[in-house]
């Protein structure tokens, strides 16, 4: 669901930040474009990116009769492909992937940042590709936006001013919209391609646009936090900016994290995509050893269920400056539960106070590894943790390319 490759953060950080008040207008240069030969579709995952073909389907069963018959397994695939499905996996989890077949490829288009892929699917709607990862779909997408939001904004009084980091889709946007007390909404996504690609082909997701109190600022966002020289500006920051995490992103560096405390005022609080428990790479104990030095309040880790993702479920890690306590597990501002949705056009799908609260509730093993990082933290420093050591998260996602954020 991250939906910007950070591949020029760095030149980035010199760029001044472009604010767009966000309108209707999408770009005309969009146009699905839609396989015209005959036979069978065939999505695979290359090294140039996702793509698109037709072949006859006894051909393609033939080469892999070819390579089952000949019992030369020095020479297996190394990229899974069904005739019409759609394929994604990865080294953090081998010996598996996950397909989707496809109904009809809607669009495929890159920008300077990044290659998209939109295509209908048999089983979850609409589904949208970036670089070979898929980001959303549209039967589950609810889990993840709801979650993501309203875990932090419904976890302190009266959110006044909140910043989107990523999250060009709009979904995000579109839940901060159902709280009345928000004044205002500022998202940085550096790729207005995808926003426009979203505009088109997922209106009810990118919904969130509409809202007259968004402001998209067309640029990176720890630019746009360097810039700004933001000082206890927001109320609560969501950074939705990666797919995939890699142990030395720029989004979890100290010096970022640092910026993000920085930004939020006393009390404030930050969600931020913290990927899957089911992934041996990912030390989520380290994680939050490191938040609890530099944001000095309550961290928490939260996960939920999104079945299109690897593992099938996806966590957040929700953190608290010094100041007025929270209790991420406990609601205390309920959403509006009159005819009021914002700009979103129907009720929630997927949140409610008692699944915020069970979120918390971790298995046996991720919470051990958690309390033991938390105990080893302490004996090794004399205090919570240390805000130096890189975390093993996952390298790349996709099967067709290693990815350079």
């Amino acid at each position: 669901m991250a939906d910007t490759k950070r591949t020029h953060m760095q030149t980035k950080l010199k760029m001044e930040a472009t604010t767009i008040h966000v309108s209707t207008s999408i770009s005309m240069d969009l146009y699905p474009k839609l396989p015209k030969e005959d036979g069978v579709l065939v999505v695979c995952n290359g090294e140039s990116g996702v793509s698109a073909a037709h072949q006859s389907s006894d051909h393609h069963h033939q080469v892999l009769s070819d390579s089952i018959d000949s019992g030369d397994h020095d020479h297996d695939l190394k990229h899974p492909r069904i005739p019409g499905w759609f394929a994604e996996h990865c080294p953090i989890w081998p010996g598996q992937a996950h397909f989707l077949k496809v109904e009809k490829i809607l669009f495929q288009g890159s920008s300077k940042y990044q290659s998209m892929m939109v295509f209908q699917s048999s089983a979850y709607g609409k589904v949208f590709v970036l670089d070979g990862a898929l980001q959303l779909t549209e039967k589950d997408e609810c889990s993840y936006q709801e979650m993501m939001t309203h875990l932090p904004l419904c976890s302190i009084p009266n959110p006044n001013k909140v910043l989107l980091i990523g999250g060009g889709d709009g979904g995000i946007l579109r839940e901060i919209s159902r709280h009345s007390s928000v004044k205002q909404i500022d998202i940085c996504e550096i790729d207005s391609m995808l926003v426009d690609v979203y505009k088109r082909f997922f209106p009810d997701i990118a919904v969130g646009y509409d809202d007259p109190r968004v402001s998209l600022h067309v640029t990176d966002g720890i630019a746009f936090l360097q810039c700004n020289n933001a000082v206890g500006n927001y109320d609560a920051i969501i950074v939705d900016a990666f797919d995939p995490i890699r142990h030395d992103h720029e989004l979890f560096e100290t010096s970022f994290l640092e910026l993000v405390a920085k930004a939020l005022i006393p009390g404030g609080v930050l969600c931020i995509q913290a990927e899957s428990i089911w992934f041996g790479s990912l030390d989520i104990g380290m994680l939050v050893t490191k938040c609890r030095e530099i944001f000095r309040g309550s961290v928490e880790y939260a996960w939920t269920i999104v079945p299109a993702y690897p593992s099938g479920v996806i966590g957040f890690l929700l953190c608290s400056t010094e100041g007025p306590p929270v209790n991420f597990k406990i609601p205390i501002n309920a959403i509006d539960t009159n005819e009021s949705y914002g700009v979103a056009k129907t009720p929630l799908k997927f949140y409610n106070s008692e699944v915020h609260s069970a979120s918390f509730c971790l298995p046996s093993f991720a919470k051990k590894m958690i309390d033991s990082q938390l105990i080893n933290g302490r004996t090794m420093n004399g205090g919570v943790g240390t805000t130096t050591t890189t975390m093993p998260f996952r390298s790349v996602h996709s099967d067709h390319q290693v990815l350079d954020l």
